[in-house]
């Protein structure tokens, strides 16, 4: 069952059209990978889905619901929410501050702190309650970022290169969370540029080249696209 449509979309910024009647739909459950070269437009098209943004053209639909003009507050009510490359937080809050915002989205003062406490174990920052966002190490700070969107009890999590920065071995506790996530019915999009953890995680991936969708399908079958591979992989894939 269809859980997020996107349908044509495009956004123009004056005269640079960042995305061009981009259209993919996420069935519930799924984990979908979005790749492409830097400027392709995936933020861009993250901002549309998650109402920062609004589309030129196009619509969005979440759970059969017109989602256009819905405020990104009253989304992650509904259900979706989206990380960001950079930690969006407040200089003196500590790390349980910031999630126990994220989690009165959902629930009353008292139980959004005993939560927000909750959720910073599950992700492994235990322990780490009372250290501000900047005093953590970028691994920290990406574990942060699924934390905020754990607390709001989210059905579709858009994650915008939450592994960006991080060795290999740094990946395994994020790759863990989500599919622990995915597992209990959290539906998952992702952009990422650690291509490694796409082929692992994303059951499909779609593919944006100049706003553009130039392809979509399993990971095995875009990996040898030859569009893909001239667009985004380039020599990577005889490294």
């Amino acid at each position: 069952m269809t859980l997020l449509d996107v349908s044509r979309v495009t956004r123009r910024f004056g005269g640079l059209v960042a995305l061009n009647s981009v259209s993919f739909s996420v069935a519930k459950g799924e984990i979908l990978g979005i790749i492409g070269p830097n400027g392709a437009g995936k933020t861009t098209l993250f901002g549309v889905i998650s109402g920062f943004i609004p589309p030129s053209e196009g619509g969005v639909r979440f759970d059969g619901e017109d989602i256009i003009g819905i405020s990104p507050d009253r989304l992650v009510r509904r259900g979706l929410i989206r990380s960001f490359q950079v930690a969006q937080t407040f200089a003196d809050m500590t790390t349980l501050d910031v999630v126990t915002t994220a989690a009165l989205t959902r629930r009353p003062i008292v139980e959004a702190v005993d939560y927000a406490a909750h959720v910073l174990r599950r992700v492994g920052l235990g322990g780490k309650e009372y250290q501000t966002p900047g005093s953590l190490s970028l691994q920290d700070k990406k574990l942060l970022e699924l934390a905020k969107c754990l607390a709001t009890d989210p059905r579709c999590i858009l994650l915008d290169e939450v592994m960006a920065g991080l060795t290999m071995a740094e990946t395994e506790a994020p790759i863990a969370i989500i599919r622990e996530l995915n597992s209990q019915g959290v539906t998952i999009v992702m952009v990422e540029h650690v291509m490694p953890v796409i082929m692992r995680l994303a059951t499909r991936i779609v593919v944006i080249n100049f706003g553009e969708k130039i392809a979509e399908a399993t990971p095995d079958v875009i990996i040898k696209d030859q569009k893909v591979i001239d667009a985004y992989f380039g020599d990577e894939l005889d490294a």
